[in-house]
């Protein structure tokens, strides 16, 4: 069952940004220092009253040299593309304004449900605006106050009226990857160059998301479901320009997949918003996988060199294997799927407890952390708690007593001592009391 898209749009300054947070529920807490997108989210899986749902903040998607018709055309055009329900937002303390008339046109051209949230309504001068918004002409108008909360519960109620509550899903095994990046780095390419090897059978089905063709991928007797992301592509230039769109594309296959596959453009070399690919892959426990394309284009460069390059710009993700190939030529591209086989293996790797706990204990008799105000952390019991990707839970005194570098020591003790390669893992610390 494809999971519903729900979209805030409206001029700036309405406060579209908090009413998104607020929705999104709890800040992500960043335990990684990873250039991910958690720190500027414009895309987010919410839940509200068990019905689970994708909420765009347009107001994320900013867009550098363009005047403000143009950019709100533009945001409004991305929402009316992805989302089932638009939220309309309007500042009830200035009124009613010519800027929101022109959202208003854009949004009357679609079918899709609009809920104008009419927000500040907090503010005293605001009721006598109240009535005003009614000439927008949409069905549905609810009062709100993002700032003090009230209102919420009946914008949710309103927006998810008809979400159907989460059920549990049939378990599907198999392994599913998805190859992302920049507009033009040469996904499409790489996914047909792919598909087209040998003892490759590929065969269609239909996509749980929205534009997408998910393939099922047999290679060596195994199947795997390939998800397109290729193939969301939408018709004109104007979104493969905005790079934060791209990022929205990429994050919707990125929650969808086991694997990833993060596309560089080797003339192009590494980018800031490459590293926010992959960052928002690892944020998100996804196993990760660097593939430098257009490998046979450079001529100044070794892959020694170019992979000491890639580790010093993505040093978030040193534990990622790096497969260097040329999509058109086909150069190199059988080194992929042996790589996808080992990060397969790795994201589902189990560790036996006694092994584990022997190498944790060794890892703290040989580096004791410091004392802090008189107390020392100290780790008593581990075990794994999950895969896709590999959790562990250490059973601690105090786990306010855990210092970022010391859980990098420890994640760094446990890929010396087990191949976890192209895979992020997570070590949580839980207080041996019970207190957490």
């Amino acid at each position: 069952m494809k999971i519903p898209v729900v979209a805030i749009i409206g001029r700036p300054n309405v406060g579209k940004s908090t009413l998104f947070n607020k929705i999104a529920g709890k800040k992500i807490s960043i335990t990684q220092d990873i250039p991910g997108v958690t720190r500027d989210r414009i895309y987010q899986e919410a839940i509200y009253q068990n019905k689970k749902f994708f909420l765009i903040d347009t107001g994320g998607i900013d867009l550098e040299k363009a005047n403000f018709n143009t950019e709100i055309k533009m945001q409004a055009e991305i929402a009316i593309q992805e989302a089932d329900i638009l939220v309309f937002m309007v500042d009830g303390k200035e009124g009613l304004t010519s800027n929101d008339l022109i959202v208003r046109d854009l949004l009357r051209k679609t079918k899709k449900k609009v809920i104008v949230a009419i927000n500040k309504m907090d503010i005293k001068d605001s009721k006598n605006n109240l009535y005003d918004f009614y000439e927008l002409g949409f069905d549905t108008y609810i009062p709100i106050s993002s700032i003090h909360n009230t209102g919420f519960i009946e914008l949710m109620d309103a927006i998810t009226m008809n979400f159907y509550q989460i059920e549990e899903e049939t378990a599907d095994n198999r392994v599913k990857f998805s190859i992302i990046g920049r507009p033009n780095v040469g996904k499409s390419s790489l996914m047909n160059a792919l598909l087209n090897e040998e003892r490759v059978v590929v065969s269609n089905i239909a996509g749980t998301t929205r534009d997408s063709i998910d393939s099922i991928l047999k290679y060596h007797g195994k199947e795997y479901i390939f998800i397109d992301t290729a193939g969301m592509r939408k018709k004109g230039k104007v979104f493969e320009s905005i790079e934060k769109y791209s990022l929205l594309r990429s994050m919707r296959a990125i929650d969808r997949s086991d694997i990833c596959l993060v596309v560089i453009n080797a003339e192009e070399g590494i980018t800031e918003h490459d590293k926010h690919i992959a960052g928002y892959a690892i944020d998100k426990g996804k196993g990760l996988i660097f593939v430098v394309n257009k490998w046979d284009t450079v001529k100044d460069s070794t892959i020694n060199d170019y992979k000491k390059l890639m580790r010093a710009e993505f040093q978030f993700a040193t534990y990622a294997p790096i497969v260097f190939l040329s999509a058109l030529t086909k150069k190199r591209i059988h080194t992929l799927m042996p790589e996808v086989l080992k990060v397969e293996e790795n994201i589902k790797r189990e560790i036996k407890t006694s092994i584990l706990n022997d190498v944790i204990l060794d890892a703290y008799q040989l580096n004791i952390p410091p004392s802090y105000k008189g107390k020392r952390l100290k780790i008593y019991f581990s075990s794994q708690t999950g895969t896709k990707p590999p959790k562990f839970t250490l059973r601690v005194n105090n786990k306010g007593l855990v210092h970022f570098s010391y859980y990098r020591y420890l994640e760094n003790k446990l890929r010396e001592n087990f191949d976890l390669q192209g895979t992020p893992i997570m070590i949580q610390f839980k207080n041996r009391s019970g207190d957490e």
